[in-house]
């Protein structure tokens, strides 16, 4: 199948950059979210954000013309049947709720073609129970963009219980044509890269909250010594510390290892409004 239109479902962080990727690879884009306002800041934000095209102008990586033609190949509703009654291809990138989730598969499997896939961003939830909401199980497939879209090469695309081999193989290719990497894995909580990295940052978290070390002097020891470009302190502050509280929360669940069960102090600095560089502080202060 042939895929030239592409509707996404959700206008927030995640959503404005894929919607930005795809734009940027010559797909016809809608993007759909609850009002006019928060579309309005998407559009904002695929202009002008840190990762905006706006910055890729100044820094010589696309002309003027370029940025006015990607724009020109994203439009923006606030109807989900019209955004997905074109679509060839549909990207869920909504809160992860697994009930809102299924509740827009529901709702975007009763107003889309038949031909279309229907794919979920989803960082740790369950493809399977989402292909269950609709009458295309094998249409079903999770396709994980890291934070943020525009720069992360990686790509999880995620086979539930009955999605079709050819479903994957589309999936791999459009992320192919994205200039992404594409890792292809079953439905099981966490995913690859979650289940293991979140272990290491809720770890690192440990070790703050009992006093062995600075955040500074972790994510230090991290950097320098495993090689990693980010500490998981400063990596658990860009994701958003309520975004990590909420993927711990559903791999202890759905793992039962304790090894995943969220540190007090993570509970408390997301009870406090400290979400990391969203929010001005986190382990750190911004």
């Amino acid at each position: 199948m042939n895929v030239s239109r592409v509707a996404i479902i959700g206008f927030g962080t995640m959503g404005t950059g894929i919607a930005q990727v795809f734009a940027q690879s010559g797909f016809e884009v809608v993007a759909v979210d609850l009002s006019e306002e928060l579309l309005r800041r998407g559009l904002e934000t695929i202009v002008g954000g840190p990762f905006g095209l706006r910055r890729l102008v100044e820094r010589g990586r696309i002309t003027e013309e370029q940025m006015r033609e990607t724009l020109s190949r994203i439009r923006t509703t606030t109807s989900l049947a019209e955004a997905v009654s074109s679509a060839d291809f549909v990207i869920e990138a909504v809160f992860e709720d697994l009930e809102v989730k299924r509740r827009v598969f529901r709702e975007v499997d009763a107003h889309a073609p038949k031909h279309a896939v229907l794919a979920s961003n989803t960082s740790t939830l369950s493809i399977t129970a989402l292909a269950a909401a609709t009458s295309r199980h094998e249409k079903v497939v999770g396709m994980h963009f890291f934070n943020p879209p525009q720069v992360m090469k990686l790509v999880e695309v995620v086979r539930g219980l009955q999605t079709s081999d050819e479903t994957v193989e589309l999936v791999k290719g459009l992320a192919e044509r994205l200039g992404k990497v594409p890792v292809v894995c079953r439905d099981s909580p966490g995913f690859i890269a979650n289940r293991v990295g979140v272990i290491a940052i809720l770890e690192a978290v440990r070790l703050y909250e009992q006093g062995v070390a600075s955040a500074r002097d972790i994510d230090t020891a991290m950097k320098l010594g495993y090689n990693w470009p980010m500490g998981p302190l400063e990596l658990a502050d860009f994701i958003g510390l309520d975004v990590l509280l909420s993927i711990a929360e559903v791999l202890h669940r759905e793992t039962g290892s304790p090894a995943y069960h969220p540190p007090p102090v993570l509970r408390r600095l997301v009870a406090a409004g400290y979400l990391g560089r969203k929010s001005g502080r986190g382990f750190y202060t911004y």
